[in-house]
């Protein structure tokens, strides 16, 4: 089969792709046409498992017939420069040949029985996902809290609970909406973050207590930068089966209950421009 196929597409000029089985770097369009063709025939094998084959040309049709988005047309209208034809469902008895009729009908059933299991998989992803949404709104001039979660949590700091670190600034005033779920924030001048967020990322101010206000600075790589300010204690601690001495260190862009306790000589091999 294989000496066939090649020698069969070598005298049409055509160039194979061998791939192996998931394994998508290899020829990424043809996998993914076969995860939309195999979730588009998925929908029918719950009832009707030996008939998916049966069912193969209108699973192409589909693919050859719906929007991508990348080519901005369907594939139809690609390769032969017109939309394609629209699917006018079949009433049954319009045929004088019965097998036609039959053959039909059969189709419109299974058309039917795909949007019934389709609609009903859309549904339950739904009901899923709007187990985590909430509804928010905000208005034009109202104060919000952002959440910088990657700008929080970084290696450059030794957190004892890295959960329960402070991962909200602000609050900041909203300029603008933008779209139907982002809103346009006010920023302080410098910051290197887009100034558009997901509602997700966002909680409205309650009460009067500020926090931090200033967004932490970053280097072009996007990690937070933080150097040691000023040694607030001291105290001797242990490490392994000997005694080190331990400082509880101050650092900047941060909140000054975010000091750490540092190993002395550590901290010193670390930035070995502070003044210990």
């Amino acid at each position: 089969m294989s000496t066939f196929w090649k020698e069969l597409m070598s005298k049409l000029g055509v160039k194979i792709n061998a791939s192996t089985a998931y394994h998508p770097q290899s020829d990424g369009q043809t996998e993914r046409v076969n995860q939309c063709l195999e979730t588009y025939l998925r929908c029918m094998t719950g009832e009707r498992p030996k008939e998916w084959c049966d069912w193969l040309h209108l699973a192409e049709w589909w693919y050859n017939t719906s929007y991508h988005s990348t080519i901005l047309v369907t594939p139809y209208q690609a390769l032969y420069g017109q939309p394609p034809p629209i699917n006018v469902p079949y009433v049954a008895g319009d045929s004088v040949v019965a097998e036609v009729d039959r053959s039909l009908q059969h189709r419109e059933a299974a058309l039917k029985m795909l949007k019934f299991h389709m609609k009903r998989a859309q549904d339950r992803m739904k009901v899923q996902a709007d187990k985590k949404r909430r509804e928010r709104e905000f208005q034009v001039g109202d104060w919000v809290f952002l959440k910088l979660q990657p700008y929080r949590q970084q290696t450059v700091v030794s957190r004892g609970c890295q959960k329960l670190a402070p991962k909200w600034f602000g609050p900041f005033a909203v300029l603008s909406k933008v779209g139907k779920v982002a809103y346009r924030l006010q920023l302080p001048e410098g910051s290197r973050v887009h100034p558009v967020f997901h509602v997700s990322q966002l909680k409205k101010r309650v009460g009067t207590d500020k926090v931090q206000s200033d967004l932490p600075v970053v280097d072009p790589d996007g990690s937070i930068s933080k150097e040691p300010c000023r040694i607030i204690d001291r105290r001797l601690g242990r490490r392994g089966n000997r005694a080190v001495t331990e400082v509880l260190v101050e650092w900047s862009n941060s909140f000054p209950k975010d000091s750490t306790w540092e190993v002395l000589h550590l901290l010193k091999q670390r930035y070995p421009q502070f003044d210990t």
